[in-house]
């Protein structure tokens, strides 16, 4: 595999890119002991565009992900997930409404004055 450390993937070309993701799915294909044609017809595409994908050239993205289907390899999705986060200022909002203290309790047991109605 690739040793790219995250600092530097931005001084890699789109094309340098693309031959990383193509190494990639060729890694794990062949790692999982699949031939192109198998995973090729498992993801309903064409062994062609499976060895354009392997070898780092432009191919639709829906292709990849039926490949990286495929392959059991969707966890690289996660990547794209968005995180709700909590801004600083919503946060130090929150924690002022915060409960400091419990409120005296309302005793609605006790005898109310009997005013002779």
């Amino acid at each position: 595999m690739n040793d790219i450390s995250y600092e530097k993937w931005n001084l890699i070309s789109d094309k340098g890119l693309l031959e990383v993701i193509g190494n990639f799915i060729k890694w794990h294909r062949l790692n999982q002991n699949k031939t192109q044609d198998e995973v090729a017809e498992s993801a309903g595409i064409s062994r062609s565009t499976l060895s354009l994908l392997e070898r780092g050239e432009k191919v639709r993205i829906d292709s990849f992900i039926q490949v990286i289907r495929v392959l059991d390899l969707l966890y690289i999705m996660d990547i794209f997930k968005i995180e709700q986060e909590i801004s600083p200022i919503e946060y130090a909002k929150l924690k002022k409404k915060q409960r400091k203290q419990a409120s005296p309790k309302n005793n609605n047991n006790e005898e109310k004055e009997d005013l002779g109605w």
